[in-house]
């Protein structure tokens, strides 16, 4: 079957998806996004994910377009039109389309909001999370609200570019100071001697991961020590084990740093042991779609029902 797109309350095939040239996400990064995890048909740490769009839209002042439970009924028809048994759902909202001007359009501007479904497989991402990957650090970039889970990925698209073409999975951040804030496109952690789990602390240096949230509840329900705090490269270089935590890579070790290996260059015991974890139990917390005789879909505010 064929993709299946939600755009500004329809449904269109996904090659069919478009947005008009003056949605303001596309002319000026005005927009926000989320991404959902979809592991045996379920969405994983679905809440999570809806409380921090709502934080992230607050923040840039972005009227939501419709409200939590028909934004709910739209993703969560996403994944079954789609079939999507192990993927990912991702959601963007735009402050709407108007005539390109710096300052905001008139309030009562529609937002824009599309959706997509992608389908991955599982047993290759597994894979991938028992060999490990290499990660490569760059100069962090960014502009400083990284706590918004805003559009603007140009800085982090140059850094997961620089990671492929040096045969890395994954780029670290590191600031003015010489520490690892977080990559590319996921949070960064250590395991140091000690077996304490650090991480950065959450603040507008970094995205605070809705994995990342769920990995320190597991941790002290197993009675792990936990830090949030800054650490170097070369801290990171030395420690018993490093790994990344995104609704992508659920929980994926590093096996090296900057051609350095990390251990013995080996997916160590913590970062395996804390995948199985976080996937065992974001699985039993995961929201399944609800399944209906006839195709339906709740549109933005002010539009009928789409069937």
């Amino acid at each position: 079957m064929s993709r299946i797109a939600y755009v500004n309350g329809r449904l269109v095939p996904h090659r069919n998806a478009r947005i008009h040239i003056e949605d303001r996400g596309n002319q000026f990064a005005d927009a926000v996004y989320e991404v959902w995890g979809v592991r045996d048909g379920a969405l994983m740490d679905f809440e999570g994910h809806l409380t921090r769009l709502a934080r992230s839209l607050g923040e840039l002042h972005i009227r939501p377009p419709m409200s939590d439970a028909a934004l709910s009924a739209v993703v969560s028809r996403m994944v079954e039109i789609n079939h999507i048994r192990n993927g990912l759902i991702y959601l963007q909202i735009s402050r709407g389309q108007a005539r390109r001007d710096h300052v905001f359009p008139p309030a009562n501007t529609r937002p824009g909001i599309m959706i997509t479904a992608k389908a991955l497989n599982a047993q290759k991402a597994e894979a991938r999370a028992q060999k490990g990957i290499a990660v490569i650090t760059r100069p962090d970039i960014r502009w400083g609200r990284r706590d918004i889970k805003s559009v603007s990925l140009l800085p982090n698209v140059l850094a997961k570019q620089a990671a492929a073409e040096a045969g890395a999975g994954e780029c670290w951040l590191v600031d003015p100071d010489g520490f690892v804030t977080e990559a590319s496109s996921s949070n960064a952690w250590i395991v140091t001697k000690d077996d304490v789990l650090v991480t950065r602390a959450a603040s507008q240096d970094i995205l605070n991961g809705i994995t990342r949230r769920t990995l320190f509840a597991l941790a002290e329900n197993a009675g792990l020590k936990t830090e949030e705090r800054a650490f170097t490269v070369a801290e990171a270089q030395s420690a018993r084990e490093a790994f990344v935590t995104s609704a992508s890579a659920f929980v994926t070790p590093v096996v090296e740093i900057d051609g350095k290996p990390v251990g013995n260059g080996h997916p160590g015991s913590f970062s395996l042991q804390l995948r199985a974890t976080y996937v065992a139990t974001a699985k039993e917390r995961a929201r399944k779609p609800v399944r209906r005789q006839s195709v339906w879909l709740v549109a933005p505010r002010g539009e009928r029902l789409v069937n």
